[in-house]
C-alpha cells in the first residue's frame, strides 16, 4: 500500500481527479504490475497496472489500491467492473472514494465474490487526498488563504505601498503555491488597486507549466485592460459577495483546491465563514505600524470567541519565515478529524516536497 501511495504521487496534483496509485500482486506475493492515475481522461490506477500483466496471471491475483476502486462510467468505465472481468480475487483498498456516483465498488466486488479488504494505511491515504477528499465530501474545493505582512501583522505601508514586503524566495515560494492549486481567488478590489495578473511564474518570469483558473468576485465588473484578462486559462468572474456560492460554483467546475490571495476584505469573510482549510503567512523581519492590517473582522468578540489555528510548519525562506497554520479540529476517537474536515497536521505530498525545498 504505501508503494501504492508513492505511485499516486507521480500523479497531476491539480485537476478533476483523485490521485491514485495502484499494484498487482500474484497469489505468492510478488509484483505483477504498477499504475497510477496520470490525470482526467486517462486509465485509472487499477486499470493502468492491470494493463502490465499478461490476462492469465490476473486471475486470483491481488489488486492493492489507495482508493475504493470506481462503480461508475465516466470519462473511463467503473474499474471495480474491470477487476471483475479480469478475474482479480482479492482487492485490498484504504479509503472510501466518497462520491455519491463513484461509491459502491467494494460492495460490487464482494457481490460478484471478490475478497475485498479496505482501511490499510487509512490515515495516511487520507492525509495524501485530503484536498480532493474535502472538496467531494463537503462540496466545495479545499481553501488555501496567505498574505504576506510585516512582524506587526501589516500588509502595506501607511501610504498603501506593499511592493516589496517580502523577499525573493518568498516570492518565489507564493508562485509554487498557485501552480498548485486548481484556481486563484480575489476580489474585485485587489484586481483594481494591484492589477495583479495572477499567474504562476518560475524564478526568470517564466509561466509555469501548471497555471490556476483565475477568479475574481465581486460587482465591479474588470477592466478590459486588466493584466488578468491576459491570463492563459482565461478569466472566471463571479457577481455578488457569496464566497461559500461562488466556491460551490468553482467545484461543480471540476475545481478542488483555491488559492485565495484577495486582500484583507475576501480573507477575513472566509475566515469568519469557516470556508478556510489552510492559511499561509509570509512574514518579513520589518515593522510597519498603520491601519492597513492583514486581517479584519473576522467574528470575534471576545477572547474566548478567539479562532485556534494549529501550526503544522514553519520555512525559513531567506529572511522571511512561512507559518503554515489550519484551523484546530475536533478529533473523533479514532484520532482522525470529524468527518468532512480536513486532517490538522498533515500536508499534501505537493506542499510538503515545496517545504522541503524551502526548509534549510
Amino acid at each position: 500500500m504505501r508503494r501504492a501511495l508513492e505511485l499516486a504521487a507521480l500523479g497531476p496534483a491539480v485537476g478533476d481527479h483523485a490521485r491514485v496509485g495502484a499494484v498487482i500482486l500474484s497469489p505468492a506475493g510478488d509484483v505483477l504490475g504498477e499504475g497510477w492515475h496520470r490525470g482526467a481522461g486517462t486509465p485509472h490506477a487499477e486499470v493502468a497496472a492491470m494493463a502490465e500483466v499478461p490476462a492469465e496471471q490476473l486471475r486470483g491475483a491481488t489488486a492493492v489500491v489507495t482508493l475504493e476502486p470506481c462503480n461508475h462510467v465516466g470519462r473511463t468505465g467503473p474499474c471495480a467492473l474491470a477487476l471483475i472481468e479480469a478475474g482479480v480475487g482479492r482487492v485490498v483498498y484504504a479509503v472510501d472514494d466518497p462520491g455519491e456516483h463513484a461509491h459502491g465498488g467494494a460492495d460490487r466486488l464482494r457481490a460478484a465474490g471478490v475478497d475485498v479488504v479496505s482501511g490499510l494505511l487509512a490515515d495516511e491515504a487520507e492525509a495524501f487526498l485530503e484536498r480532493w477528499l474535502l472538496s467531494v465530501r463537503t462540496g466545495r474545493p479545499w481553501v488555501t488563504v496567505k498574505w504576506a505582512s510585516s512582524l506587526d501583522g501589516r500588509v502595506a505601508a501607511a501610504d498603501g505601498t506593499s511592493r516589496w514586503i517580502t523577499g525573493a524566495a518568498a516570492r518565489q515560494h507564493v508562485h509554487e503555491q498557485r501552480a498548485a492549486h486548481d484556481a486563484i481567488l480575489v476580489g474585485t478590489g485587489t484586481v483594481l488597486a494591484d492589477d495583479p495578473s495572477l499567474t504562476a511564474r518560475g524564478d526568470a518570469g517564466e509561466l509555469l507549466a501548471d497555471q490556476p483558473l483565475p477568479v475574481v468576485v465581486g460587482d465591479r465588473s474588470v477592466p478590459d485592460t486588466a493584466a488578468v484578462r491576459r491570463h492563459p486559462r482565461g478569466l472566471l468572474e463571479l457577481p455578488g459577495h457569496d464566497l461559500a456560492g461562488a466556491l460551490r460554483t468553482l467545484r461543480d467546475r471540476g475545481v478542488h483546491s483555491v488559492f485565495v490571495e484577495g486582500g484583507p476584505t475576501v480573507a477575513s469573510a472566509l475566515i469568519a465563514d469557516g470556508l478556510v482549510d489552510e492559511v499561509l503567512v509570509y512574514l518579513a523581519p520589518v515593522l510597519l505600524g498603520g491601519p492597513r492590517v492583514a486581517i479584519g473582522d473576522v467574528g470575534v468578540g471576545s477572547i474566548g470567541d478567539r479562532r485556534q489555528l494549529d501550526v503544522t510548519s514553519t520555512t525559513s525562506l531567506g529572511p522571511d519565515l512561512l507559518v503554515r497554520a489550519r484551523p484546530h479540529r475536533p478529533r473523533t476517537g479514532t484520532g482522525r478529524p470529524a468527518e468532512g474536515t480536513a486532517p490538522s497536521g498533515a500536508a499534501t505530498a505537493a506542499d510538503q516536497a515545496q517545504n522541503d525545498r524551502s526548509t534549510p
